[in-house]
């Protein structure tokens, strides 16, 4: 192949409880990019419609990403990337972790494949420290290995592949507001009690328990976080009662994806999803806020190729 065409999906961090290790992914929305081999050596952003953001290779999240793994690969050829960005930066859904991860799967594809699904983590991983400041890969593991993950270790990376009950579907309300993940980081207690982190890594083990078994109820109990929710909300207008609305509508369980402003719930069915979508967009739509909604089953697969070029 010598061109490659990839659906890069928004993924969730955090899922409430699990706070930097647990995320999941998305199958209704996500960035598409091309990605090309050329004959000149080198990593190019040629292209970048949707938002305003650098070209320039070095200060893009793809474009750093995409250096990580070329140059280790260190390839007779070069690539040239499009993106054409559909998930809004600070969107709290892992806008600059599809850039990263849709830039190492694809070129990983027109290399053959000799890379891993872990490291390519480690390469995306580079690219989303420009966007956060640090290394992390709760938003950059579900979209590169599908469904739910765990990040066991950073150092060294290990991402355990968690399975996905097969009719459970997410909704989300992203206001359009901006809540800066510095800001968001800064407000976190550095201590807590020790009840609560009890509890937390409780509800993190009976989440993951849950997905195991299929167990709906015990996911919904156990999407419960008293340890970054409590701060986080604030930072969200009306985060309150777009939780009641959501779990009086038949949500599982809601919480702020990533470190917000999005809010996710999770439900048993897409008949539940789409009533807790009307409910939610009933809240905001007496705000003033600017808002929009979707609704997604979980996208077990990540990251996939539409079309390829040879």
């Amino acid at each position: 192949m010598n061109q490659i065409k990839i659906f890069s999906p928004a993924t969730v961090a955090n899922v409430s409880c699990g706070f930097d290790v647990l995320g999941f992914c998305l199958d209704t929305v996500g960035d598409e990019m091309i990605i090309k081999k050329t004959v000149e050596k080198g990593i190019k952003i040629t292209k970048i419609e949707g938002f305003d953001l650098p070209l320039e290779t070095k200060k893009n999240v793809a474009g750093v990403a995409a250096l990580a793994i070329y140059n280790d690969a260190n390839p007779d050829c070069g690539f040239e990337i499009e993106i054409y960005k559909k998930i809004k930066p600070g969107s709290g859904i892992g806008s600059s972790s599809a850039s990263a991860s849709g830039a190492v799967f694809a070129i990983n594809e027109l290399l053959d494949k000799p890379y891993n699904k872990t490291q390519l983590s480690n390469f995306a991983m580079k690219g989303e420290a420009v966007a956060s400041g640090s290394e992390h890969a709760d938003n950059i593991a579900p979209g590169i290995f599908g469904g739910f993950t765990l990040v066991k270790s950073n150092q060294p990376l290990q991402i355990l592949e968690l399975p996905t009950p097969s009719n459970l579907y997410a909704t989300l309300i992203h206001p359009q507001i901006e809540v800066k993940t510095s800001e968001a980081r800064s407000i976190l207690p550095k201590n807590v009690p020790m009840q609560d982190a009890i509890t937390q890594w409780s509800n993190v083990g009976s989440l993951v328990h849950a997905l195991h078994t299929n167990d709906y109820n015990l996911l919904g109990d156990s999407l419960q976080d008293v340890i970054v929710e409590p701060y986080r909300s604030k930072l969200i207008p009306h985060y309150d009662e777009v939780k009641e609305a959501a779990i009086n509508n038949g949500a599982l369980g809601c919480g702020i994806s990533g470190s917000g402003p999005s809010i996710f719930s999770l439900s048993e069915g897409i008949e539940t999803a789409k009533k807790v979508e009307k409910a939610i967009q009933e809240v905001y739509g007496t705000t003033g806020i600017e808002f929009y909604t979707f609704t997604s089953k979980i996208n077990a697969e990540g990251i996939k190729v539409l079309s390829s070029e040879q």
